[in-house]
């Protein structure tokens, strides 16, 4: 497709005590699995970290946050100030099972909007969406006013929230969104889809 596929892994990972991007599911490191998936669907791949030499082995652009310490919405910034197209789309270093179906059925929804975002009963998956070049300077202007939500710039662009009946056909059980943030949601994630470590 023709649009970026930008992974932030510019968090801390305090609570799990290691870099999640490396957790190994299935015996594959997270990030490895998101960038094979990558590989096949983007023209361009771009990961946004603070650590830079972890990441030198994978075929992608490594940059550094343009706003250190501005969270998710920081590293979404400074995804689309180095993307080459109009769309990017985002996810977190920590989402070990999204679906290429999924995604691509996202994408054809970008016509006319400047984010394409599920909508779960869970509320919205503001990291694993479209977003369009429009979107960097309302991004930075909610940074400016303190606010480090992504979806609190929703207000200033155009939003097409993809409902969960059609996320459903393509994922069914929701794995898309599983993201791991503590030994044991890790723990409990390899016992619900019973893949070992």
């Amino acid at each position: 497709m023709k649009a970026t596929g930008i992974i932030l892994s510019g968090g801390k990972s305090t609570r799990m005590g290691q870099n999640k991007a490396f957790i190994e599911i299935g015996g594959i490191p997270i990030i490895h699995r998101i960038h094979a998936l990558f590989r096949e669907l983007f023209e361009e791949i771009i990961i946004v970290t603070n650590e830079k030499d972890l990441f030198r082995d994978l075929d992608a652009r490594i940059v550094g946050d343009l706003l250190p310490g501005a969270g998710a919405l920081g590293g979404l910034y400074t995804g689309l100030f180095y993307s080459s197209f109009r769309y990017s789309f985002c996810v977190a270093c920590d989402m070990p099972f999204l679906k290429r179906p999924l995604i691509e059925y996202l994408h054809t929804r970008t016509l006319g909007y400047d984010v394409v975002v599920p909508k779960t009963r869970d509320g919205l998956e503001p990291l694993h969406a479209y977003y369009s070049r429009n979107c960097m300077e309302p991004a930075r202007e909610t940074l400016a006013n303190g606010s480090y939500r992504i979806f609190d710039f929703y207000p200033l662009v155009r939003v097409n929230m993809v409902g969960e009946g059609e996320i459903r056909v393509l994922d069914p059980e929701g794995e898309s969104f599983l993201n791991i943030n503590t030994p044991e949601e890790l723990l409990s994630l390899r016992r619900r889809t019973g893949i070992p470590q």
